[in-house]
C-alpha cells in the first residue's frame, strides 16, 4: 500500500490533537517517571556481604587510612596493616579486609599467618608508574642476565618470601595490575628491567589463593617459586588476547604439592606453565589441575624443559631436574590453538602425567596439536582433541585399553 502525503498529514494532526487534549495527564506521567528515576538513583546501594572472620583478629584497610577512590595511594595503609598482622604471628596471625572500592597501591609484602580478604566490589590497583616499583635481584634460575633484561627485575605487586600460612581470598574481589603501560613499554623496548609479576610468593609453604580475579598483570599473574603446599581454587585470570605479551596465568617453578581447581582462565594470553632449570637438582612434583576452563588461548598447557637458558656458566651439567606426577582433570574450553605442549627430553623426561575428562574446542585444525615429547603417563577415559600416542590409554574403570606406542618424541610445531 502506498501512503499519500494527505494521509501522513492526517496522522500528525491526530497526534497533535491527542497531546493538546491530554496535557495534564502527560505532565503528571512525566513527573511520576522523573521522581521514580531520581529515587532509584539516590537510593543507597545494598550493603555488601560482611567479610567472614577467618582469623582471630581482623582489620579493615580503612583502619590504617586507606581510601578506595582509585586515586589516593594506599601503599602505607597496606604496609601498616601487614605490620600489625606480623605482630600477631604468635597468636595465629590476622586478617586484612579490603572493602568495596578501588585501592591504588605500589607493591607491598605479605607476612606469615595472614589472610588478605577482598570484598565483593574490592579492586586492588597496581600503580602504573614504574618509579614506585622496587627492583629485586634476578631470579636464581636466570642469574645475572635476568628474564627479559639483564640485571635486576621489578618486584611483584603483592609479594612474599619465606612465608607460611598465607591466604589470599574473598568474595571475588580483584587484583588489577593495570598492565597496559607495561605492555606498551615492553613492545617499544623502553624498560631497562624485567617486568613484574602480579602476585609472587617465594620459598614459602601452605599457600591458598581462592575466590578472586587476577587480571591485566604487567607480566605473569601468579608465580609460586620454590613453594610447597600451594592451592589455587576458583580463581579467574583475565588478560587481552593480543597486545599483552607473556602474561601467563600460573607459572609454577621448583615447587611440589600444588593444586589448581575450579579455575576459569578466561582470555589468558599465554599458558599454565611448569618451568625448571639446571642450576641445581630441583623438581616439580605432585601438581594437580582440576576443572580448568580456557577461553581464546594460544597454548593452554605447557610443560617445557628446552628453554636453553642458564643462570651462568657455573651450572652443574649433571644435575637434571625431575618433573613427575602432574595431573589434569576436567579441562575444558574453546578457541584454543594448542591445548597441550608437553616437551621433555632424553635426559629430563616428563613422568607420570595424566589427562582425564578433557574436551577443548580448538581454533587450529592441524595434526599434532596435542604435542608430546619424551612423556610418560596415561589418558583416562574421553579426551579431545586426540591425544599423542606417547601415553597409555585407560578406560573410566581404570583398565588398560591401549599401551603407548612411543615414549620419545612426536612432531612439535612451534609455529602454531
Amino acid at each position: 500500500m502506498v501512503e499519500t502525503a494527505g494521509g501522513r498529514l492526517h496522522q500528525r494532526r491526530g497526534v497533535a490533537a491527542f497531546v493538546a487534549a491530554n496535557k495534564t495527564l502527560l505532565a503528571a506521567a512525566w513527573v511520576v517517571g522523573f521522581t521514580l528515576v531520581f529515587l532509584l538513583l539516590s537510593a543507597p546501594l545494598p550493603p555488601s556481604r560482611p567479610a567472614p572472620r577467618l582469623r582471630p583478629t581482623a582489620y579493615n584497610l580503612t583502619d590504617f587510612g586507606g581510601v578506595g577512590d582509585g586515586r589516593a595511594l594506599n601503599t602505607e595503609a597496606f604496609e601498616r596493616a601487614v605490620e600489625a598482622i606480623a605482630a600477631l604471628a604468635e597468636r595465629v596471625g590476622g586478617q586484612l579486609n579490603v572493602p568495596p572500592g578501588r585501592w591504588l597501591t605500589a607493591p607491598f609484602n605479605l607476612t606469615s599467618h595472614m589472610t588478605l580478604f577482598l570484598a565483593e566490589g574490592a579492586e586492588i590497583l597496581g600503580i602504573p608508574d614504574e618509579k614506585y616499583w622496587p627492583l629485586m635481584p634476578a631470579l636464581p634460575s636466570y642469574g645475572w642476565y635476568g628474564q627479559e633484561r639483564k640485571g635486576p627485575r621489578f618486584g611483584s605487586l603483592i609479594h612474599g618470601q619465606n612465608l607460611k600460612d598465607v591466604v589470599i581470598t574473598g568474595y571475588n574481589g580483584s587484583i588489577n595490575g593495570q598492565g597496559e603501560v607495561w605492555w606498551m613499554k615492553h613492545r617499544r623496548r623502553m624498560l631497562n628491567n624485567t617486568r613484574p609479576p602480579l602476585v609472587q610468593l617465594m620459598w614459602s609453604r601452605d599457600i591458598i589463593v581462592a575466590n578472586i580475579t587476577l587480571w591485566n598483570s604487567p607480566f605473569w599473574h601468579f608465580h609460586p617459586y620454590d613453594c610447597t603446599n600451594v592451592t589455587v581454587s576458583n580463581v579467574t585470570i583475565l588478560s587481552p588476547v593480543s597486545g599483552a605479551p607473556n602474561t601467563d596465568g600460573i607459572d609454577v617453578w621448583w615447587s611440589c604439592k600444588c593444586y589448581c581447581r575450579e579455575c576459569p582462565y578466561l582470555g589468558i594470553k599465554e599458558r599454565c606453565e611448569d618451568k625448571d632449570c639446571y642450576r641445581k637438582r630441583r623438581y616439580i612434583r605432585n601438581i594437580s589441575y582440576h576443572n580448568i576452563t580456557f577461553d581464546n588461548v594460544r597454548a593452554g598447557i605447557v610443560i617445557k624443559v628446552d628453554y636453553n637458558e642458564h643462570a651462568d656458566d657455573g651450572y652443574d651439567r649433571t644435575a637434571f631436574p625431575d618433573i613427575m606426577s602432574v595431573s589434569f582433570k576436567g579441562i575444558h574450553g574453546r578457541g584454543v590453538r594448542v591445548p597441550v605442549r608437553a616437551h621433555g627430553s632424553d635426559v629430563i623426561p616428563i613422568k607420570d602425567i595424566s589427562f582425564q575428562d578433557m574436551s577443548v574446542g580448538i581454533s587450529y585444525k592441524k595434526e599434532h596439536i596435542f604435542q608430546c615429547s619424551y612423556v610418560e603417563g596415561r589418558i583416562i577415559g574421553s579426551v579431545f582433541p586426540k591425544p599423542c600416542e606417547n601415553l597409555d590409554l585407560y578406560n573410566e574403570q581404570g583398565q588398560l585399553v591401549k599401551q603407548a606406542v612411543s615414549l620419545n618424541s612426536t612432531e612439535l610445531d612451534y609455529d602454531i
